[in-house]
């Protein structure tokens, strides 16, 4: 099966040629091709260029668009979400409105909790149907790779629904899906002043059955103020990396309490959320070539300060964006909102933020051998935009602009 994407208007590859992530200065280069071709054969990209040098020759049952008012760009690659969850918190949205604090709302039974509730009573089928949703929504918004973290169970039974949902829509959704266990995500109401316990039944129970089934490919922990110690997360992390897990890490969110250097000690692959981050541990995650995955929505949706996006990426840190989809503080999953935010707010370009969000996206989840980038030998995930060039995309936000997707080289069709 072939499918020819001819004359482009613009074609920006973010090819790494070769390589497998960006940093620095090289962010900004994003492989822009004017008039160009695609040549698609079986899911896969086969050929990139001008038009004017294409000479392959096409099958006689080859699909063929003329693609000439059309900007293609790789798939967004949205390497941190919570997708998987029942209920929603539109209440704590009124709250911070009248002045309260994140933390505040959770004194009082809101936050993570509050969706650990609603999660825990309903039915792994009522949450892929509420997730399938999403999914469909998100890959309407130009996302085609999308990591799903658990944690909105903490208990056995609960996560292991979750984790469940999240393999069967992998199976049975056209995005492609990577699994994460986040069962540190809190510590459940069942272990209130016992937090050692919890870990102890992460290690000892969810930890090896997860592994044995093979529900998920990273681990990850809530290392943060009020949530688990450097040293929870240290142990954790041993046992997790034994099993044959990845690690990632909630990192210096609320407070800096060690946990991006720990990030960097532990080799994770990536270290998420950073407002908090310190210039000595920019350098440590550099060393280590942790990927530092950005939430712009989550500081935009809480007021909270962003993370220091121009020092990361100036300090050779691999920097990633993500839309961090959850319903307590990013009810959001719009890459390109995510792009605005990180240009206007965190100054970023739109070069940096598209890199952001494609090829180093890719590598937050270790998969941009395979996807975040339009080159010869990787998966045709490419979103066509009917918008004057790939500037427009962050900054006409608050709509959609995308035309068609392509996934795995189908051009997808949405009721």
């Amino acid at each position: 099966m072939q499918l020819l994407l001819k004359n482009i208007g613009q074609l920006v590859t973010v090819s790494a040629n070769g390589g497998l992530v960006k940093t620095g200065k090289d962010m900004r280069n994003i492989g822009v091709v004017e008039n160009a071709t695609v040549l698609i054969e079986n899911g896969m990209i086969r050929w990139v260029g001008k038009a004017s040098d294409f000479r392959e020759k096409l099958k006689k049952d080859a699909d063929t668009l003329d693609a000439s008012s059309y900007v293609a760009l790789p798939g967004f690659v949205d390497a941190h979400t919570h997708l998987v969850f029942a209920g929603t918190r539109e209440n704590e949205f009124a709250m911070r409105a009248e002045g309260k604090t994140y933390q505040q709302i959770a004194e009082q039974g809101g936050g993570i909790l509050s969706t650990v509730k609603a999660t825990r009573a309903a039915t792994k089928k009522e949450l892929k149907k509420l997730a399938s949703k999403r999914l469909d929504s998100m890959m309407q918004h130009g996302t085609t790779t999308v990591e799903i973290k658990s944690g909105y169970g903490l208990d056995e039974n609960s996560e292991m629904k979750i984790l469940e949902a999240i393999n069967e829509l992998g199976n049975e959704h056209p995005m492609s899906i990577v699994s994460t266990f986040l069962g540190a995500h809190a510590i459940p109401p069942e272990f209130k002043g016992k937090p050692d316990d919890y870990v102890q039944l992460l290690c000892e129970r969810m930890l090896p059955y997860i592994s044995k089934k093979k529900f998920a490919r990273f681990c990850d922990v809530f290392c943060d103020k009020g949530y688990f110690t450097v040293e929870q997360t240290r142990g954790i992390f041993e046992k997790a990396r034994s099993l044959g897990f990845d690690l990632k890490i909630h990192a210096d969110e609320l407070a800096n309490i060690g946990a991006s250097g720990l990030a960097a000690d532990s080799s994770a692959v990536s270290a998420d959320h950073l407002e908090n981050i310190t210039v000595d541990e920019m350098r440590r995650l550099k060393k280590a070539g942790v990927v530092a995955v950005l939430l712009p929505g989550v500081s935009f949706f809480l007021n909270h300060p962003h993370a220091n996006a121009r020092a990361l990426i100036d300090s050779g840190v691999p920097v990633a964006i993500a839309s961090d989809f959850n319903p307590g503080s990013c009810m959001s999953f719009s890459m390109p909102l995510m792009m605005t935010i990180a240009c206007t707010q965190m100054k970023m370009t739109p070069e940096e933020a598209i890199t952001a969000a494609t090829l180093n996206a890719a590598a937050a989840l270790k998969l941009s051998d395979k996807v975040g980038s339009i080159e010869v030998g990787k998966q045709a995930d490419i979103v066509l935009y009917e918008i004057p060039n790939y500037q427009y995309l962050a900054y006409h936000f608050g709509v959609n602009l995308v035309s068609k997707v392509i996934k795995k080289g189908t051009i997808l069709e949405f009721s």
